[in-house]
């Protein structure tokens, strides 16, 4: 019988099959934390990108707004026709300089042009704008022979014309949806989401029969309670956002952030969900009135 010859067998020991399947793990392991930096890292300036649009947005709606308040209606002598005898005007005083009534409608003054509250309640407002409405002849008519009917071009917060001679508008942030919220024309919308904070201070001019004027930062209260006429020598309005991201990140221990105030550090590591180890960012804007405390 012949003999067979065991064939010769060829692998791996255990030990090198253990040592593979380390070296395999630790890639894995080392690639997992590679792309965990760098998601991330992406979330993090996804976010930021974010709350820089969303300031913009905030910023640009307020900020139009508030450059309308003091706005003048202009009526130059050179519109009027050959037949009106009436006195050249440059402007018509509207807005912060004057109070006005057209028979129908009144416009007070310090309460609709500018007004604002430290610490609103329940259905107030933080800032309250408003400026004079009116309409002019905006589209050229396709046949001559029928008149165009005057077209308001301004609008309010929500992007809708007011009543017919004002426009107001009123910010305040909701503290349970941390949302900035607009209220016109009897309406209520978010503008703005992943607001932590929402502060307003005024410009005032002190000392002006002196002949040394200065300006300074006041509150609210310190104006007056809306309707009085402090609202009035009102140069310029600072309004600060603090708004917050959506991805939490990794922090150590103690990192902060500088409030609005500029004093007050926040803790990022301590602060309740949905805020807790979320990026934070402050911006500040200060919109100077078109009227610059005329009245005042």
């Amino acid at each position: 019988m012949k003999n067979l010859r065991p064939y010769n067998q060829r692998g791996v020991t255990l030990l090198e099959l253990l040592v593979g399947i380390t070296i395999g793990l630790l890639t894995i392991a080392v690639a997992m934390g590679a792309l965990m930096v760098s998601r991330g890292v992406s979330g993090t300036v996804t976010d930021a990108s974010d709350i820089q649009q969303q300031a913009s947005h905030a910023f640009r709606v307020i900020g139009m707004q508030l450059r309308q308040s003091g706005s003048i209606k202009l009526k130059m002598s050179a519109t009027k026709m050959e037949s009106d005898t009436t006195p050249a005007l440059v402007g018509e005083p509207v807005a912060f300089e004057t109070d006005f009534t057209d028979g129908t409608n009144n416009f007070t003054l310090a309460t609709d042009t500018l007004s604002g509250l430290d610490s609103p309640g329940a259905g107030e407002y933080k800032l309250t704008t408003g400026y004079r409405n009116y309409t002019e002849l905006v589209y050229l008519a396709k046949d001559p022979t029928k008149p165009l009917d005057p077209e308001s071009v301004l609008r309010n917060c929500l992007g809708e014309s007011g009543t017919p001679t004002l426009i107001q508008s009123q910010f305040v942030l909701n503290t349970a949806t941390n949302e900035l919220r607009c209220a016109a024309n009897g309406q209520v919308q978010p503008i703005v989401r992943n607001v932590a904070n929402f502060q307003v201070r005024y410009l005032v001019q002190s000392a002006a029969g002196t002949g040394s004027p200065n300006l300074r930062y006041v509150n609210a209260t310190t104006v007056g309670a809306p309707g009085t006429p402090g609202w009035a020598q009102v140069f310029a309005v600072e309004v600060c956002l603090v708004l917050y991201g959506i991805e939490k990140i990794n922090l150590p221990a103690g990192s902060s952030y500088t409030d609005c105030d500029g004093t007050t550090a926040i803790n990022l590591t301590t602060l309740a969900e949905p805020r807790n180890r979320r990026v934070h960012m402050v911006f500040r804007n200060v919109y100077q009135l078109r009227s610059q405390g005329l009245t005042g």
